[in-house]
């Protein structure tokens, strides 16, 4: 038997009347008797007792009636949610990103949003390494990505630029740094560097003073580059967008002078994604901060 089948049959069950049934089914009468006479022949018992103007259920007819109404309540069910998958309206999504995507405020703003117009879509969060995120996505463990670029990325993985920004000097309160008026990138010369993920910044500082800069370790995220920094480890140039968010005694952020370097955040994606969720979520994201442009 088919669906179809239930959804005769309960039909008929409503009517009590096979040509009223067929009117509402929109087939024709003949038709719709076989089809009930297929089903009772398959279950090996007779579903209506016919009579001249009105038929009646039998008892296996009645007994039929509550598990054919869940039937087709449940198979209408599963085509909804398919077809709901399949316009991205639910779904999952792996999300991975790295921790100046919050310090700038765009994660935020761009999964709150999202969830606010998706609620049925559920999104699972995680702070990663920056190196590591882009293969995640390729191997598809993660869906999208928010890393600060540029980077090099594997094939099938491409970024999307979002907000742009500067860099500031973090350094200790303990620096004779922070005794000059202004820092330039020449004051920075025989100092140590703390490298955050994105080193760019740092080799940045150095060409702009024509100098090899004096790298330091690389300890992970940001927090963990500033904790060196407090601890008088070196300086470190961090994005601006740390002012202001990540406190730490003993900490003080600079301005640098001559200093041409910047960087920006990138949601990062498979290229061919296929998966409504997440299309529909790198699209709502790219709207979004078109908007704020």
């Amino acid at each position: 038997m088919e669906i179809r089948h239930f959804r005769y049959f309960l039909e008929v069950a409503r009517q009590r009347n096979f040509t009223r049934a067929a009117e509402q089914l929109g087939i024709a009468t003949p038709t719709l008797s076989r089809q009930i006479q297929d089903m009772e022949q398959a279950l090996g018992t007779r579903l209506f007792v016919r009579q001249q103007r009105e038929i009646s259920l039998t008892e296996a007819g009645a007994a039929l009636v509550r598990e054919a109404e869940a039937t087709v309540r449940q198979f209408e069910l599963a085509q909804r949610s398919a077809q709901r998958a399949g316009r991205g309206d639910t779904g999952h999504i792996e999300l991975g990103y790295v921790a100046s995507a919050v310090y700038s405020g765009v994660l935020q703003k761009q999964v709150q949003g999202f969830s606010r117009e998706h609620p049925d879509i559920t999104l699972s969060l995680h702070e990663s390494p920056m190196a590591s995120l882009p293969s995640l996505i390729a191997e598809g463990r993660f869906d999208i990505g928010y890393v600060r670029s540029p980077m090099n990325l594997p094939e099938g993985v491409e970024a999307v630029r979002l907000d742009a920004e500067g860099f500031v000097l973090a350094l200790s309160s303990d620096s004779w740094l922070r005794r000059l008026p202004e820092i330039s990138v020449e004051h920075l010369q025989n100092e140590t560097f703390i490298l955050p993920e994105q080193i760019n910044g740092t080799l940045q500082v150095a060409a702009d003073g024509g100098y090899a800069p004096t790298l330091g370790p690389q300890p992970g995220g940001l927090l963990a580059v500033i904790a060196l920094v407090s601890l008088g480890q070196g300086v470190a140039v961090v994005p601006e967008s740390v002012v202001g968010h990540l406190s730490l005694p003993n900490v003080l952020y600079r301005p640098i002078k001559g200093s041409s370097g910047s960087s920006w955040l990138s949601l990062i994606h498979r290229r061919f994604e296929k998966a409504p969720a997440v299309t529909r979520y790198i699209e709502r994201a790219l709207q979004a901060f078109r908007r704020t442009l």
